[in-house]
């Protein structure tokens, strides 16, 4: 396991504000020549720093590192599966989805937002799974490809329910348009977190201690690192979903002159608005470098070290 960046997060300020650093989409302009000498510094300074990170030029490499770089394997994460393009690739899937009314393009606007995050989360995950590698991704994708197809005909199906039997109520409206996508989506977000990531809590994700020596293979970690990652995405996009159609109830209920396209530039900014402002939120709920008591591991464990306290990647 390569354990600069995973270890180094305990090493630097973590929560709201770095997560708003890490997501800045300037970071994505970088050439993969100038992240590997980035990771290597990282590297070497890791070494040797044992306090928080003080120096700006250090702060600013680890942040790009973080941003780029896996934190388990050491590979380049591609362009568009990187956090600070979460946002930009989310936010047009999201208000289109919003915003369409007929069941087959609002099926194949819900499949494309599934199908990123999905994959999001798979290059993403904890790559220290301890199973054949090919086999592991090759279940990983068609898992994936069943998880998404599922969550966007779920997705689909109050706008199928509401067309198939007619109900043109303001009250079906409400339920359907303004009071269901919330739960939907976000539960169909953590669905497909846990589906494409099940390799980490049935094989199980490596543990390390204080100085980055790996302990062993727990499940129970890989269990409690997909079930954080999957609580901050429905946090995420339930939070997104919900909150913006509440805002636009008021909105439409005011006395003042409005146009359906002045409603509708509305409903996009409070979209935009929500999400970019969760975002750095759900991904700062936990920290990434997770931690472990050592009696919560597997009986086999704990023989392995004295440590109180094991650490393991999270994954986003």
């Amino acid at each position: 396991m390569n354990i600069p960046v995973s270890l180094f997060l305990k090493k630097l300020e973590t929560g709201f504000l770095l997560w708003a650093d890490v997501l800045d989409p300037l970071l994505l302009l970088k050439s993969a020549d100038e992240i590997r000498r980035t990771r290597l510094f990282i590297e070497n300074s890791a070494k040797t720093l044992s306090e928080p990170i003080k120096n700006d030029q250090t702060k600013q490499a680890f942040l790009l590192s973080l941003s780029s770089v896996h934190p388990d394997t050491g590979k380049i994460i591609p362009v568009v599966f990187r956090p600070p393009a979460f946002l930009p690739m989310c936010l047009p899937l999201v208000i289109v989805s919003s915003l369409q009314s007929q069941v087959k393009k609002n099926f194949l606007c819900q499949f494309a937002f599934h199908m990123y995050t999905t994959g999001f989360a798979l290059l993403n995950g904890n790559g220290t799974t301890k199973a054949e590698e090919y086999l592991v991704e090759q279940k990983q994708i068609f898992y994936g490809l069943g998880a998404v197809s599922y969550a966007a005909c779920i997705g689909a199906l109050p706008l199928i329910f509401m067309n198939r039997y007619k109900l043109k109520s303001p009250l079906t409206q409400l339920v359907v348009q303004k009071l269901l996508p919330a739960p939907l989506i976000s539960l169909m977000s953590a669905f497909t977190v846990v589906v494409v990531r099940s390799p980490e809590f049935e094989n199980g994700i490596e543990v390390m201690d204080k100085n980055g020596t790996v302990i062993g293979v727990s499940q129970k970690a890989g269990q409690k690192a997909v079930k954080e990652t999957a609580l901050s995405r429905a946090v995420l996009f339930g939070t997104t979903s919900f909150v913006p159609p509440v805002l636009m109830h008021f909105v439409e209920r005011a006395k003042f002159r409005r146009t359906p396209q002045s409603l509708a530039s509305m409903r996009m900014l409070a979209i935009m608005t929500v999400l970019v402002g969760m975002l750095p939120v759900s991904l700062s709920m936990f920290p990434q470098c997770g931690e472990i008591k050592r009696e919560d591991l597997e009986p086999e464990l704990l023989s392995s070290t004295e440590e109180t306290e094991l650490f393991y990647n999270r994954g986003i």
